[in-house]
């Protein structure tokens, strides 16, 4: 009996036409990364280095722009801490209520697909501008908040808007309100999680906290740290809300990072300093990226571990 020879591998041969393809199809791509993205970054770099104002030639100064940031710019540093305050508030606010949310969404229900949309709702409108001023109006002097500590006899002089203390959690209130794809992010972790193992630990007599804490929620770590490093990228963005609600005040008590970024650019003309704090933030947003990323063998579990 003769052997059989092993059926020989085709190799699959690609020609300069089907090359022509691919880079065709990638063409808008590649046009919108080159000229969205990367000349204007080369050019913010260099702008970064000069001393320009948008109606004159840039002005070579080398490292000033950095010196006069970390060495003798006050609103740098009260930029700087109210952004912190803002992601190491709202961060972890919003992650714990989407968490929570997404568990009770987590159920099958007759009409609960439409619940589900309804609570993703605030993450499409919610950074947006006439948003931004509605919730001005809730918490401002004449707004519903105000009005109602009115009614139970709490008179205050400033509104939650205009007072200094509370200004910046009316802000945060509203970050954590935007819950919705990280709700909806939730929700896709916890729909992979086997029902066998909630069964398993039932039977065995596990209560529904120690379910949570023993099954749910190391299952879910990667997606808590997907969602972890994307808020806080979006805490570190933050602009439209403190620009429209508060712009800035009071008392540069809301005066967010890119908010005075902005204010650097297009009111004092300051572009080559606005490109420096640029590339301050992203320094500091890949510094925090790169941190997560080294924690997270501590306590990131994957299933194919």
């Amino acid at each position: 009996m003769t052997a059989t020879k092993p059926a020989a591998k085709h190799k699959v041969h690609y020609n300069a036409k089907d090359n022509l393809t691919g880079y065709l199809l990638l063409a808008p791509w590649l046009f919108g990364f080159a000229f969205m993205f990367v000349i204007p970054a080369i050019i913010s770099i260099y702008y970064s280095f000069t001393d320009y104002n948008l109606l004159s030639a840039p002005n070579w100064v080398g490292l000033k722009n950095y010196i006069t940031i970390f060495t003798a710019d006050k609103n740098f540093r009260k930029a700087m801490a109210v952004t912190f305050t803002y992601v190491f508030l709202m961060v972890p606010l919003r992650l714990a209520f989407s968490l929570f949310v997404a568990n009770l969404l987590n159920k099958k229900h007759h009409g609960m697909a439409l619940y589900r949309v309804l609570y993703y709702v605030p993450s499409i409108i919610g950074g947006s501008i006439a948003v931004s001023i509605v919730w001005k109006q809730i918490f401002g002097n004449e707004g519903v908040v105000m009005t109602l500590l009115r009614v139970f006899g709490i008179e205050q002089k400033y509104s939650l808007v205009g007072n200094p203390k509370t200004a910046l959690f009316v802000i945060i209130l509203m970050g954590v309100w935007q819950f919705g794809s990280s709700m909806l992010i939730f929700l896709s972790g916890l729909k992979q999680i086997p029902q066998t193992l909630y069964e398993s630990a039932a039977i065995d007599g596990a209560t529904p906290m120690q379910r949570f804490w023993k099954i749910t929620m190391p299952m879910l770590t990667p997606t808590i740290f997907f969602n972890l490093i994307q808020q806080i990228i979006n805490g570190f963005r933050i602009f439209t809300e403190s620009k429209i609600i508060t712009d800035g005040g009071p008392m540069n008590s809301t005066l967010t990072y890119v908010l005075y970024l902005y204010r650097s650019a297009f009111t004092n003309f300051h572009m080559g300093y606005s490109c420096a704090l640029a590339w301050i933030l992203v320094v500091i947003i890949g510094l925090a990226t790169v941190l997560l990323f080294k924690t997270q063998n501590a306590w990131v579990h994957y299933e194919a571990e």
